[in-house]
């Protein structure tokens, strides 16, 4: 199988899994040889030969080159189609930077984080987080929302405070001017007696 992927005798560039063992690539090639070692034993020469039996009996030396071929032409078949599924999806590459990561995640302490099992407690590892930074959000904009009506609350006593001034000045002016009106009238009517 080495051959038909390009790759050489090392199996898919000699890269090799953390433990030292081989790389996917290689344990790929590995799989694909032993399917194809099994086909052929399931297609023996003696099976071939009893499906076609008066065949065999006619000319067993035929028979036998036409098996011969027909196996060889499985196996090149089937390698063909392999390594244009592996060239397509560029499997090795992809096989080869799996080893990698595999590689980079072995050292790290912590586990990664699985399923529990349980959705409610899953989904709850995961919306607590994002529900308490949206809380704090939340209680940020409460509280500038609490600083701006304050202001206003301020502003509008102050504005309250300001009119209950003006009535006030209005109702002097008033008295005032009453007080005038009085006045002239008085005097009006001091001129009006005599006569």
């Amino acid at each position: 199988m080495a051959e038909a992927r390009g790759g050489g005798s090392d199996g898919g560039g000699g890269s090799s899994s953390v433990s030292g063992g081989p790389g996917r690539a290689q344990l790929f090639s590995t799989v694909m040889d032993a399917f194809l070692g099994k086909l052929v034993a399931a297609g023996s020469y003696q099976r071939f030969a009893s499906c076609y039996r008066s065949f065999y009996r006619l000319q067993p030396e035929v028979t036998k080159s036409i098996h011969s071929q027909f196996v060889a032409q499985l196996q090149a078949s089937i390698r063909a189609e392999v390594q244009e599924v592996m060239d397509e999806g560029n499997l090795e590459a992809l096989l080869d930077s799996l080893d990698k990561i595999v590689e980079e995640a072995e050292p790290q302490e912590e586990p990664a984080w699985r399923p529990s099992g349980i959705p409610e407690e899953d989904a709850r590892s995961a919306l607590v987080p994002y529900l308490l930074k949206h809380r704090s959000y939340l209680l940020r904009a409460l509280k500038n929302k609490e600083e701006e009506n304050k202001k206003v609350a301020e502003s509008v006593l102050a504005g309250r405070g300001r009119i209950s001034e003006l009535q006030q000045q209005i109702q002097a002016h008033k008295r005032a001017w009453q007080a005038l009106s009085k006045e002239q009238q008085e005097l009006v009517l001091t001129f009006q007696q005599p006569q």
